[in-house]
């Protein structure tokens, strides 16, 4: 019955398409009646390349027909190549069909559908369709979507090398070449290809230095992207110092050295050369040679009995000493008595008297002998001790021909430093309390007036001097030769043991300078000031990152009583557990060194570190360049970005450009984005935005959507831009920022409506709606978006604290000595939510001092003196009163 169907059903589709394969129906043996078709070969998926036509083949048993259908429609008869055979294993039919289809047959229905064919066989049971076979056109573009850029890396650092190939079915496979050598990352683990093609060289080598190319290649074609040039420079580094030669003079004052070389590493491919000497002199003293010289002769001695007489003299005039001559010539000089002068006696007493002078001239020889000996010594000693004593000179050294003032009179002492020690000697401007007015320099303002009787006295005060002249007369001191001369950014004055406060204003950076931090009798001219020169570049490895300013305070050699406090902000997440950050200060080589890592302070160093939410502040007993750097434990760390959009503040043409900023949540950044946009003539066109950006090695995308279509189109090819995730977190560029340009189809549209999208691949972000006037200058960069800080840059003495100094004074007396019932400073440093730094106040000779410091460096702007007062009030102390002491008692 069912193959009476299936012919019934063969039958009604040949009335119905008398072209159709069914036209002509075979019947099968009635042993195979009850099976249907299977395949044995079924159709693939083919790509045509070039004009090559491709060849479809199936093959099916038992079958009485096969033929095949392409695109819904069935394949003409003639167009089939029919073979029928048996299988000799089952005796069973087989039927196979080729059909060769052309690239004209598939380019026909382009664009609206994929080319497929599929094969039908049929039986006298019923009918089988294999699968699908899918005929596309094969092709590889011209260009790559993104080819790599040629980089500048230090040694051991990490690049990325990007590369998107170009457009192509079947896709292309990506393959990279060094020098035209491919690049096997199984047999070189250094290099890692990702899934999305790029080159990432782990740390690179000096082998790595290359041209590197991107190569796309498939059935089609191979293509080859521009080439990359990849440098890998080696910056250099001292070798140690030699030892000292010996000194220039054989006798006297004279020289010697010692040099180093800048070869470990030498500097490579353009890494920076070393810093600092290469050769550093020292004074010498070599003792002069003394030849002996003889003594007088002694008188003659009475004439003996064998009728003669002598005399003697000694080397001593002088002795001979430090490699000089020994006197020539005789010690004892006899010389026969006139035979008057001879005593008579017989032979015996004449042999006796001459055994007795034998004995005697043996004698005196011997003394004499053991005389010359202790006075040799004695002067030798002598002399040891007038070297030892002149190696004071080589201590330091100074110009010949310049006489060294007297002590009581000198204030400024200039000794070249032996950097390979740890003493360090201060090359500022040191002034000894008891200078004279004539020698004390009045270039930096009315800060200091002359007294009477040739002292000094501190004002309070803002310094009203010229930014620009103190920076040209510090650049010629050593310890500021790597400062940028960035007279806005730079802050400096004179203080005294009364302390002060230096800020530069809209950056987040202040240095405050306690009250007896500066040792009482100096007076020093400090400065402080950010910088990001190249010099200064921070050698970043692994997952470090920058998190604060690079912020410069010094001169770096002054010598301070009590720690000082330097704040800076920092765009951390604030979460102690993703980080382990460490406080990095530059030595007087230049290298970057660790001197503090949070969390695992030591209360004896020299540094301690308290990290609020935004704020770093940094107690430290020395000046010098400090920066803050973290690392991150994983990757759900992330940093603070500040996103800042700007525009032309006035446009006149069709096309119209958007900066989006990506910046660090810092002040001074954000401070410097906007000086360079007023020079520009931007404009802000949003509020500053924040972003957590993470270290999960994925890039930043920026794209713009919903914009009106009927008034405006985007100038871009691509649907959105990124930055690079290592080139936000490494922190080696300043300004990062992808620029927008669009287009407005009539002058006439002045009105802007979209939506701003900025997120982290495979992360999470954020999207901005924005709605402006491109016509109107409705705000400026100078908006309220940029607090100006009116604050003096520079206070010295009391007018820099808010606690007066006496009242400070009784309050550190009534709380540093222990209270039984812990009225004490512990229970200050409790009211002011300061607990955790416990250990480091206990470890302070006057713990509540460094508490008011620090609650100083926290409420400058902010604090509220009544609020302290209540405190002490709960503390349960009667100095609250204090605080509404008269100005005239302070």
């Amino acid at each position: 019955d069912s193959a009476k169907s299936t012919r019934g059903q063969a039958l009604a589709l040949a009335l119905l398409y008398p072209n159709s394969p069914h036209a002509a129906t075979a019947t099968l043996p009635a042993a195979f009646s009850d099976l249907l078709p299977h395949f044995l070969v079924e159709p693939e998926d083919e790509y045509i390349v070039k004009n090559k036509p491709v060849t479809l083949t199936c093959r099916s048993t038992p079958a009485t027909q096969i033929y095949f259908k392409c695109n819904g429609e069935w394949v003409h008869q003639d167009d089939h190549l029919i073979e029928r055979t048996v299988d000799p294993a089952t005796a069973l039919p087989v039927m196979q069909v080729k059909i060769d289809i052309t690239r004209q047959q598939v380019e026909k229905i382009f664009g609206l559908d994929e080319y497929w064919c599929q094969c039908v066989a049929w039986s006298t049971t019923g009918t089988q369709k294999s699968q699908k076979a899918y005929i596309r056109i094969a092709y590889l573009r011209k260009n790559f979507e993104e080819e790599p850029l040629g980089k500048e890396v230090a040694l051991d650092q990490e690049v990325l090398l990007h590369c998107h190939p170009p457009e192509g079915v079947p896709p292309a496979e990506v393959e990279w070449q060094r020098n035209e050598d491919v690049i096997d990352p199984a047999s070189d683990p250094n290099f890692f290809i990702t899934a999305d093609h790029n080159l990432i060289i782990k740390q690179a080598r000096l082998a790595d230095t290359g041209n590197y190319t991107c190569v796309a290649k498939n059935i089609v074609a191979r293509r080859k992207s521009t080439s990359a040039t990849v440098l890998v420079y080696v910056n250099g580094g001292w070798s140690t110092w030699t030892t000292w030669s010996s000194c220039s003079a054989v006798c006297g004052r004279g020289w010697q050295k010692r040099s180093r070389s800048c070869t470990n590493p030498t500097p490579l491919n353009g890494g920076t050369s070393c810093e600092g000497q290469n050769v550093q002199k020292s004074a010498c003293v070599a003792t002069c040679p003394v030849d002996g010289g003889w003594s007088e002769w002694s008188k003659w001695s009475a004439c003996n009995a064998d009728c003669s007489m002598w005399r003697s003299r000694e080397c001593t005039q002088p002795s001979p000493g430090t490699g000089g001559k020994d006197c020539q010539g005789l010690v004892l000089q006899s010389l026969n008595c006139t035979s008057e002068q001879c005593p008579q006696s017989v032979s015996g007493a004449e042999d006796v008297a001459l055994y007795v002078g034998m004995v005697a001239v043996a004698l005196c020889l011997t003394l004499l002998l053991i005389v010359v000996v202790l006075v040799y010594r004695r002067k030798k000693e002598g002399l040891d001790a007038d070297v030892a004593d002149s190696s004071i000179l080589t201590t330091g050294f100074q110009p010949m021909g310049i006489k060294p003032s007297k002590p009581e009179n000198s204030h400024l002492l200039t000794i070249q430093p032996d950097l390979t020690t740890t003493t360090t000697s201060y090359q500022g401007t040191l002034r000894s309390r008891h200078d004279t007015t004539g020698k004390f320099s009045m270039t930096n303002g009315p800060l200091l007036d002359p007294l009477p009787n040739g002292s000094h006295t501190l004002h309070n005060g803002k310094l009203n001097s010229d930014p620009a002249e103190f920076v040209s007369r510090l650049s010629t001191q050593s310890y500021f030769k790597t400062l940028p001369r960035d007279v806005a950014n730079t802050s400096y004055g004179t203080f005294n043991f009364l302390g002060g406060r230096l800020t530069i204003p809209n950056t987040g950076i202040s240095l405050l300078i306690p009250p007896e931090a500066i040792p009482r009798g100096k007076i020093y001219e400090i400065y402080l000031t950010p910088t990001l020169s190249a010099p200064c570049r921070l050698p970043l490895a692994g997952c470090q990152t920058l998190l604060s300013p690079i912020v410069s305070c010094g001169p770096p050699g002054v010598v301070l009583s009590r720690p000082v406090i330097l704040s800076m902000d920092h765009c951390s997440d604030a979460c102690p557990e993703n980080w382990a950050v460490r406080l990095k200060k530059q030595n007087y080589e230049g290298t970057w060194e660790d001197v503090l890592v949070m969390g695992e302070e030591l209360v004896s160093e020299p540094y301690y570190c308290q990290l609020e939410a935004e704020t770093c502040r940094v107690f430290s007993e020395q000046l010098g360049r400090f920066a803050l750097v973290g690392e991150s434990l994983h990757m759900g760390a992330a940093k603070r970005l500040r996103l800042v959009l700007f525009s032309d503040a006035y446009c006149s043409t069709l096309e119209y450009n958007i900066r989006v900023y990506c910046m660090d949540d810092t002040q001074d950044v954000f401070k410097e984005v906007m000086q360079m946009e007023r020079q520009l003539g931007g404009r802000l066109i949003d509020e500053p935005h924040v972003l957590l950006f993470k270290d999960s090695y994925h890039n930043l995308r920026l794209s713009i959507h919903d914009m009106p279509q009927a008034h405006w189109r985007s100038k871009l090819l691509a649907g959105y831009q990124e930055i690079p995730f290592y080139h936000i977190w490494n922190g080696s560029q300043r300004y990062l920022h992808c620029t927008f340009t669009l287009e407005r189809l009539s002058l006439s549209t002045c009105e802007l409506t979209c939506q701003l999208c900025v997120w982290q691949v495979e992360g999470e972000g954020q999207s901005f709606s924005l709605d402006f006037n491109i016509a109107k200058d409705t705000r400026a960069v100078d908006s309220e978006f940029l607090l100006m800080d009116t604050n003096a840059t520079a206070l010295a003495g009391p007018s820099a604290f808010q606690i007066p100094y006496l009242i400070r004074q009784k309050i550190c007396s009534s709380l540093d000595a222990p209270c039984p019932n812990g009225a004490d400073w512990r229970m200050l440093a409790q009211r002011l939510k300061l607990e955790r730094h416990m250990s480091f106040f206990a470890s302070k000779a006057s713990p509540t001092s460094v508490i008011l410091d620090l609650w100083e460096a926290q409420h400058f702007h902010s604090g509220n003196i009544n609020q302290l007062a209540t405190v002490m009030a709960d503390i349960g102390k009667q100095e609250a009163m204090i605080f509404l002491v008269s100005d005239g008692e302070c």
